[in-house]
């Protein structure tokens, strides 16, 4: 066994990449593993949504790393775009929660009176003041909205690749296409793929619970939870902000493309694309954005959502391995949170 950098990193998505860098920063040797190529997997499927109002609606740990994480991201972003070069295409757009009945009217305000005790601010729209937002969006039955002013949107694959160079410039190893199935961990020292480091962290995603370990309790289980989104060529400004109806939600790119989704599926790791979900997700589509009807979807793809019973978030079992996982679709949102937390426990 040789010694090569203090730290492994399992797992190059934006969880993992942005662990790496951070500990970089701080001055540690680190070795960043993945099994295919860095930022390959959930990280680059994913939307991009930086969204408290959509996600969080009470009080608990969890919200409590949300908000702080999403207070993080400026910085975050900024800092990324120094050290790498890169422009990152991130929105400071706000998001629109649409009712289309006095029943979700209704929810949506207890909703958002509860979101107020936690500084999720909103502000309820008018139908007439919505429709400002976006010409194409239905107006039929249209109760109201809430805005959400302090939601918004990052290309993830602007960030997975700002992030790579970043880790390069910090002299981060990158060990691409470099499976790790079993960690040793002792007293002194965490066994990586043969490798002796001082610490180790799993950022895995859906794939961390797969991974063996000796000297330490089994792993959380973790599990993927497929899901599709569509992209659609409409004219940039056609959506100034995030659009969500249920289950459903918009958000337009810097590059003009109309990102929508998702379904929810637990089939392993099935990677093909079904095309009756396809068809489903292009008609709810259609029913808030009626343009929509006239098009055909010029990309789908299906990302693996990383999910576990917890949020499994620092040192286990008090041993030299980390765990950074279970983050199920807010891996996007929680990385700077997530990257800080990991770097403090090494110090």
């Amino acid at each position: 066994m040789t010694t090569n950098g203090n730290t492994a990193v399992i797992g190059g998505g934006i969880v993992g990449a942005s662990i790496a860098w951070r500990l970089a920063q701080r001055g540690r040797g680190v070795v960043l593993f993945d099994k295919g190529r860095i930022g390959g997997e959930a990280s680059w499927a994913g939307a991009g949504m930086l969204a408290l109002g959509g996600e969080v609606y009470e009080a608990s740990t969890f919200s409590d790393l949300c908000i702080e994480s999403r207070r993080l991201y400026p910085d975050f972003i900024n800092q990324l775009t120094q050290e790498s070069g890169e422009s990152i295409d991130y929105q400071e757009c706000g998001a629109l929660d649409l009712a289309y009945s006095e029943q979700e009217w209704a929810s949506l305000k207890r909703r958002a009176a509860a979101q107020a005790d936690l500084g999720i601010r909103s502000r309820e729209l008018s139908p007439d003041r919505v429709r400002t937002f976006s010409p194409y969006l239905r107006r039929e039955n249209l109760e109201g909205a809430l805005f959400f002013s302090d939601d918004a949107t990052v290309d993830p694959r602007d960030v997975m690749r700002a992030l790579k160079i970043a880790c390069l410039n910090r002299g981060v190893e990158l060990r691409e296409n470099t499976p790790v199935e079993q960690i040793s961990v002792t007293g002194a020292e965490v066994i990586v793929n043969e490798i002796a480091f001082s610490n180790a962290v799993i950022a895995a995603g859906a794939w961390s619970g797969d991974i063996s370990v000796s000297g330490v309790p089994v792993l959380p289980a973790s599990e993927p939870v497929k899901g599709h989104l569509l992209g659609f060529d409409l004219q940039l400004g056609a959506c100034p902000t995030i659009l969500r109806h249920q289950q459903t939600y918009f958000l337009q790119r810097g590059t003009g493309m109309l990102i929508t989704g998702t379904s929810v599926e637990r089939v392993g790791y099935n990677t093909a694309i079904d095309t009756q979900i396809v068809r489903t997700l292009h008609q709810q589509a259609m029913e808030l954005l009626p343009v929509l009807d006239r098009m055909q979807p010029i990309e789908a793809w299906i990302g693996f959502r990383p999910y576990s019973a917890d949020l499994h978030l620092g040192p286990w079992y008090g041993s030299r391995l980390h765990l950074a996982y279970g983050h199920f679709r807010n891996g996007i949102l929680l990385a700077p949170v997530t990257a800080n937390k990991i770097a403090d426990a090494f110090h």
